[in-house]
């Protein structure tokens, strides 16, 4: 279970913000038992994550030599983001979150085992993987939203800017390790035993939730006149129209250039004519670039616009996919697929920052479902328009493609700057039309 950027709290209070700073950097949030709990059964859920989605993408190209088959499964555990991630965050907000987390795991580590067991069978037929896969992807979906809305209950204010380094941490600790581990299960196992470690691994996150004790009790409300918030959080979108077109960016960044990473486990074995080793490497070292790109955001951030860091980001994104295209050694390969991983941290993170940070606390989750549409759920659909275009054409093609889709994003947000300089968290906090409508009124 990957639990990624989260909602950003309302901003400190002036006497809040010198106590940030002396422990809000750093393994301060660590100190406290709950938030500990909660960081460690995510990292190695996490982490057998990467292992199973490793795992299972290989199984799948080496079963059907297609890339297209590759992307269809990849986009079974992303399409339900599109379908239900708005939803799930409302429930987030109106039901008992640890409940909604405990059950959703459960779910999940269920399937896991399924696939397991299948494979150890020798029944994993594709339509067994892709039912399997998209009901773990349901129960992702929401899961994580109430996750990490849990992230504010475990510890205090002045120390959430570290809980959310540790996450960001997290997160992309299991980037690197979990497709490294997950090609040496390949190699010395067999992906039953890969599926069987992410199995596992999900008893880990399990207990941590059984175990946390939330510092204030959630107080929950019946989910009335779903339809109006989901409109408003549209209506918000729309009346600020730097919110949909740094939304549009990022759906096309993801769609045509992020989406290009489902064509690895091919790149792999047929362009660099590399094993399961050479794919966990590239995987890796695609965590690696979004562990470098975590820090850096950060420090950029505070020197320049978001809106810059987006435009930046997506031109980076596309020349390093361009360059990829040329790549026909594996060392090559690995020094490139870190500028993917930097390049698209980066521009996804200045989007939620801006996108969260210049919204009303109760407006903020709808924001994240927004989002979270534009990245998870392009990941799905635009892998699979690639996997039909390296299946047409090439897989270099397809790397080239994306990367010239990604450029030109880059330069008509140059060439338009008045379309996402609203981008900055400097400019403040825009009220939601409910809100101004109440003023007015």
């Amino acid at each position: 279970m990957e639990y990624h950027e989260g909602v950003i709290e309302d901003p400190l209070l002036p006497e809040e913000a010198s106590v940030s700073r002396s422990t809000g950097r750093g393994l301060a949030a660590l100190r406290h038992r709950d938030y500990a709990l909660f960081w460690s059964g995510a990292l190695v859920s996490n982490i057998g994550n990467w292992v199973q989605t490793t795992a299972l993408l290989w199984v799948v190209k080496e079963m059907t030599g297609s890339n297209a088959w590759v992307a269809a499964v990849n986009m079974a555990a992303y399409l339900p983001v599109l379908l239900f991630v708005v939803f799930a965050g409302l429930l987030a907000d109106s039901a008992n979150r640890k409940r909604i987390v405990i059950v959703t795991v459960v779910v999940q580590m269920a399937c896991a085992a399924a696939l397991a067991m299948t494979a150890a069978a020798g029944v994993a037929t594709l339509p067994v993987l892709l039912a399997l896969v998209f009901v773990a992807g349901t129960a992702y979906t929401f899961s994580a939203p109430a996750a990490v809305s849990f992230l504010p209950d475990l510890v205090p204010p002045g120390e959430m800017m570290s809980a959310l380094s540790l996450s960001t941490a997290q997160f992309n600790i299991g980037r690197v390790i979990g497709p490294a581990l997950g090609a040496v299960l390949l190699t010395v196992w067999s992906p039953a035993g890969a599926f069987t470690i992410n199995a596992i691994s999900f008893v880990f996150v399990l207990a941590a939730f059984i175990m946390v004790r939330p510092r204030e009790r959630q107080v929950t409300r019946p989910l009335n006149d779903v339809r109006r918030q989901i409109a408003d959080g549209f209506a918000f979108v729309l009346d600020h129209r730097w919110r949909l077109y740094s939304l549009l960016a990022l759906g096309a960044a993801t769609f045509f250039g992020f989406s290009c990473t489902v064509l690895f486990p091919s790149l792999a074995k047929d362009v660099l004519h590399g094993k399961a080793s050479t794919y966990g490497l590239l995987m890796s070292m695609l965590g690696v670039g979004a562990a470098i790109g975590a820090p850096l955001v950060t420090r950029l951030s505070r020197r320049f616009a978001e809106s810059s860091i987006i435009k930046a980001g997506t031109l980076g994104l596309g020349v390093f996919l361009a360059c990829l295209s040329l790549a026909r050694s594996v060392w090559l390969a690995a020094l490139i697929a870190p500028g993917i991983g930097c390049c698209f941290l980066m521009m996804c993170s200045a989007v939620n920052t801006s996108l969260q940070g210049r919204s009303e606390r109760g407006m903020r989750g709808r924001m994240v479902s927004l989002y979270s549409l534009m990245w998870l759920g392009m990941f799905g659909v635009g892998g699979q328009f690639i996997g039909y275009l390296a299946d047409a054409a090439s897989v270099p093609t397809a790397f080239l493609i994306g990367g010239i889709a990604c450029i030109g994003v880059a330069l008509l947000l140059v060439l338009m700057p008045a379309s996402i300089a609203g981008a900055s968290t400097a400019l403040g906090i825009e009220e939601s039309p409910v809100r101004a409508v109440a003023s007015a009124s």
